[in-house]
Order: C-alpha cells, then structure tokens, then sequence
C-alpha cells in the first residue's frame, strides 16, 4: 500500500515538474514576450507537456490501484451497479372481453358507490352501476 501511495506521490510530481517545463521558458524570461518561440521553447514546451500527460496517466492509474487495495483490504465498499428497472407489465391481451372486464371492475365499482352512499347529502340510486353484458 505504502508503495502504491509513493507512486502517485511521485507521478504527482512529475505532472507537476511537466509544467514547470512548460512554463519555465516563460516564466525566467528565457522567450521574450511578443517574439515567435525560438527553438529552446519549443522544444522545453512539448517535452513538459508529454511528461505531463504520461505523469497524469500514472497518476490515475495509482489511484485506481490504491481504490482497488482498499476495496479488497474491505475499508472501502465497492460501487454496486444499480439494479436495471423492471419492465412495466403487459397491458391485458384484446381477447379479454367486456364482461370479464366488467367482472374484474364491479367489486371497486361497488365500494366507491358504497363510500359515496355514506356520505352525508349524498344518496345514489340502489342499482348496480355495472351491469353484465347478458343485461345490457
């Protein structure tokens, strides 16, 4: 572990020696101000900025290894993926006919029309307000 820590240490290091080497041309007045870059600057600039790069990379790199050694040591819980959604359910097949329908509906008819016949100034009719399709 302490060797994974020093190894993100020192590539956090070289990112930051790559920019150095890209700004230094600039910063110790080595290139002047509104002059093309001569060929030192160039050349310091690119070399800084792929030293850079290649640190960042490790950078990254160590931490995901520190990440993956503190996973496995169980001081960290791993991410688990969400669970994909469920798909809806299937809408009843068009075979289901009226009936079946007015079968599987009649009980909630009748306990909204129960509920409304308690209600205080509020009387409905005593029919049934779903009928069958041999009555219809």
């Amino acid at each position: 572990m302490i060797r994974t820590f020093m190894g993100a240490v020192m590539a956090g290091l070289a990112f930051m020696a790559g920019l150095w080497l890209m700004i230094a041309p600039f910063a110790l007045g080595a290139q002047p101000e509104n002059a093309s870059w001569s060929s030192a600057t160039t050349s310091q600039f690119w070399t800084g900025l792929g030293v850079a790069v290649v640190a960042l990379a490790g950078v990254a790199a160590f931490v995901i290894a520190i990440r993956d050694e503190l996973v496995t040591r169980g001081l960290v819980e791993a991410r688990k993926p969400e669970p994909e959604p469920t798909p809806p359910p299937a809408a009843p097949s068009p075979e289901t006919s009226s009936s079946e329908l007015a079968t599987l509906l009649a009980p909630l008819v009748e306990a909204l029309r129960e509920d409304l016949n308690h209600r205080p100034g509020r009387r409905n009719g005593s029919a049934p307000l779903v009928g069958t399709e041999e009555n219809r």
